[in-house]
C-alpha cells in the first residue's frame, strides 16, 4: 500500500476530487464479492496530484471472469493489507473529497458494502463520470474506458489489456478532467 505524494501549485482554493477505482473478487456484493484493490488519483483544477494503491488480502477466492478482467491472482493478494487497514487508510487518503468513479454505483456500492464490515460509513459524496459522460457525449459506440479515451482523449488504449484499479483511476481522471472543460 502506498501513497505518492505530487505537489499541485497554484490550486489551494480548487475543489479536491478523488478519482478511484475498484477491482473485486467477482461482481456481485450478494455473492459476497470482495474489493481487492482500490487505486486513485486526486484531481485539482486540471491537475492530478496525490496517488493512492493497495491490494486487499481476502479469504474470498477471485473467480475466472474477475481474473479475465483485471488478471489479479490469489498469489498477488497473499500477504497484502487486510481490509481493515486498506480502508482506513483509503479513508485518510480521500478525507472529504467528492469521489469521481467510472460507473460510480459499482464502486461505491462495493466501498459502502466494505466500510459496512468493518462498522464504519462512506459518507463522502460521489460523481459518476459514465452518467455525464452518456449526456455530454450521446451516440459513442459504448462507453468503455478504452472507447472515451479514443473519442475524448484521442488515445488508443488495448482492449485487451486488464483492467487495474490505479491504471484506471488515472485514465479516468484524465477523462473527468477533459469532460469538465467542454
Amino acid at each position: 500500500m502506498f501513497c505518492r505524494k505530487t505537489m499541485v501549485q497554484g490550486f489551494e482554493s480548487a475543489k479536491r476530487y478523488v478519482v478511484f477505482d475498484v477491482e473485486t473478487t467477482g461482481l456481485r456484493i450478494w455473492r459476497n464479492d470482495r474489493i481487492i484493490e482500490i487505486g486513485a488519483i486526486v484531481v485539482i483544477g486540471n491537475n492530478m496530484g496525490e496517488e493512492f494503491h493497495t491490494f486487499i488480502d481476502t479469504d474470498k477466492p477471485v473467480t475466472k471472469a474477475a481474473k479475465k478482467i483485471h488478471g489479479i491472482t490469489r498469489e498477488m493478494l497473499a500477504g497484502q493489507p487486510m481490509a481493515k487497514e486498506a480502508l482506513f487508510a483509503f479513508q485518510r487518503f480521500i478525507g472529504n473529497s467528492t469521489l469521481v468513479a467510472h460507473n460510480a454505483d459499482f464502486d461505491i456500492d462495493f466501498l459502502g458494502y466494505e466500510y459496512s464490515r468493518i462498522g464504519q460509513g462512506l459518507r463522502n459524496r460521489h460523481i459518476c463520470t459514465l452518467k455525464l459522460i452518456r449526456k455530454l457525449y450521446p451516440g459513442l459506440p459504448d462507453y468503455r474506458l478504452e472507447t472515451l479515451a479514443k473519442h475524448i482523449l484521442g488515445i488508443e488504449i488495448d482492449k485487451s489489456r486488464h483492467h487495474r484499479a490505479l491504471d484506471d483511476a488515472r485514465l479516468t481522471a484524465r477523462i473527468w478532467i477533459e469532460m469538465r472543460k467542454n
